[in-house]
């Protein structure tokens, strides 16, 4: 305990822009790419902070002037590629049911058609799946003023601005790691 104690003493929380991945290394794009140009654009990046490396879960949108619109999450794109036939398939069904369901429509006998539908779908612009920004954070924000705008909006990246302008983002995965330090 006195370990941690005297550990802690000689640390400060950080702020949004010691701990922020820089833009430049944090995938983004135009609103008028494509679903495909998005998952082209989170297969191909790799955000490396502290040496451990993963696949970002978000991309960043913007508009012509470089104005941040948006942020696009695998998620959306899934619900992008969906089929619209699906919209009517109900999930509250029982297992079985939905199997069935499901079975008709993506048997073998209807692969090629399906396939060549996801394909299709991907050429959707970005905008259409698109959702907005409901908070960011100032370069100077404190840590735990990040963790307020994460925890109550449900997020777990912010955008982070200087003079009003994204110069990069804070995951949760940032925080964590950060506030683990006064845990462990």
């Amino acid at each position: 305990m006195l370990d941690q104690e005297n550990k802690a003493k000689g640390m400060k929380f950080r702020r949004a822009g010691d701990l922020m991945v820089p833009l430049d290394r944090y995938p983004h794009l135009p609103y008028w790419f494509t679903l495909r140009q998005a998952v082209v654009a989170m297969l191909s990046s790799e955000v490396d902070v502290r040496g451990r490396k993963s696949l970002p879960r978000v991309v960043l949108v913007f508009d012509e002037e470089y104005s941040l619109l948006g942020f696009v999450r695998r998620r959306d794109i899934l619900r992008g590629l969906e089929p619209a036939v699906l919209a009517n398939v109900d999930v509250g069904e029982s297992g079985e049911v939905l199997e069935q369901q499901l079975a008709r429509l993506f048997d073998d006998a209807n692969y090629e058609g399906a396939t060549t539908g996801i394909r299709e779908r991907a050429e959707k612009a970005v905008r259409t799946v698109m959702q907005p920004i409901v908070a960011t954070a100032d370069c100077e924000d404190h840590m735990m003023k990040l963790v307020l705008k994460m925890v109550s909006h449900d997020l777990h990246l912010l955008p982070v601005l200087r003079d009003g302008s994204v110069v990069g983002v804070v995951r949760t995965v940032d925080i964590f790691e950060e506030l683990a330090q006064y845990v462990l």
